[in-house]
């Protein structure tokens, strides 16, 4: 009998795992859960004879498909998978899946969350601001990013977008000024918020370069990757640019600097938070299963990612 195992060091919601065994068994496959597991070797032990796994950030490395003897696919519950080694994946002849588009809602709202809670001084009980007029820049225009636009939209932003891989149209659709070139998005953007995957081209690619292009006041909203971010530039941006602010779910290796001197000018979550509300951890660890099912069943591959 083909075995799903979830092993998921972060639970899922119980009526998440509920809604993904009920997929699993309906489809005739054996259900096995792996929650809160305090060893790699605990989830060696557990993945050794599953066909097809369900993560959510838990490490897929190497070693872990070694000892999945008879694993064919993972499936990633969200939109980032790069805590999947795919170059092994492959290696393995395993493919790996994504859930893109689960998680966009929830990620944009805590983009619009920390910006508010920002813009209005902390809550603090000073005077603050108001977004509506200012330009936000959308760094990637894909499942967050066009969320991300319609909230905007409503809170009566201006909003502009950089992505190379989509043709205008895409954000004509909904009413946003596509730029040319990224140099451009973050010159006309007051906010600019990031969407895009880190990669061997995105890396450190957020630099004073771009930062310093951008007008006043200049917020940098950050619920895609640390790694994006070149710190030795954010420091120098907080050093030169008293306007600047950074708002982030994943807060950077120099976070213990930027608190130490630019109090009011940064607001950083316990841990990334993008996707932990109680609807897109539903929605993901539904997909996921579905896209299990349909795999073995059809054979679709639709949302691949080491092709």
């Amino acid at each position: 009998m083909t075995k799903v195992l979830v092993a998921t060091d972060k639970p899922f919601a119980p009526v998440a795992v509920e809604g993904i065994k009920k997929i699993v068994q309906d489809a005739g496959y054996e259900f096995a859960l792996l929650e809160k597991y305090t060893d790699v070797s605990q989830f060696l032990q557990a993945v050794a004879d599953a066909d097809a796994l369900i993560v959510r950030s838990d490490l897929v490395t190497p070693q872990v498909l070694d000892a999945a003897k008879k694993l064919k696919i993972v499936v990633r519950a969200g939109a980032g998978y790069d805590n999947i080694d795919l170059q092994a994946a492959t290696a393995h002849k395993v493919v790996v899946m994504n859930t893109p588009g689960q998680n966009a809602n929830a990620v944009a709202e805590l983009v619009f969350g920390m910006m508010i809670y920002h813009a209005r001084a902390f809550f603090s009980g000073k005077s603050g601001s108001e977004i509506k007029g200012k330009t936000i820049g959308l760094h990637a225009f894909g499942n967050v990013g066009r969320r991300v636009a319609e909230i905007a939209k409503g809170f009566g932003m201006h909003v502009v977008a950089f992505d190379p891989y989509l043709p205008k149209e895409a954000f004509a659709a909904l009413g946003v000024e596509a730029v040319s070139n990224v140099h451009d998005l973050y010159a006309k953007s007051n906010y600019v918020s990031l969407h895009i995957p880190a990669n061997a081209e995105t890396k450190r690619s957020i630099n004073f370069d771009l930062l310093s292009r951008m007008p006043i006041p200049a917020v940098l909203v950050n619920t895609a990757r640390e790694e994006v971010i070149n710190e030795e530039d954010l420091l120098k941006m907080f050093a030169e640019r008293k306007d600047f602010v950074y708002l982030a779910d994943v807060a950077p290796a120099c976070k213990a600097e930027i608190e130490a001197n630019y109090a009011g000018r940064f607001f950083f979550t316990p841990k990334k938070m993008g996707a932990q509300t109680e609807e897109a951890n539903i929605n993901a660890g539904l997909a996921a299963a579905n896209q299990i099912r349909d795999f073995f069943e059809k054979g679709i591959t639709t949302f691949q990612v080491n092709k």
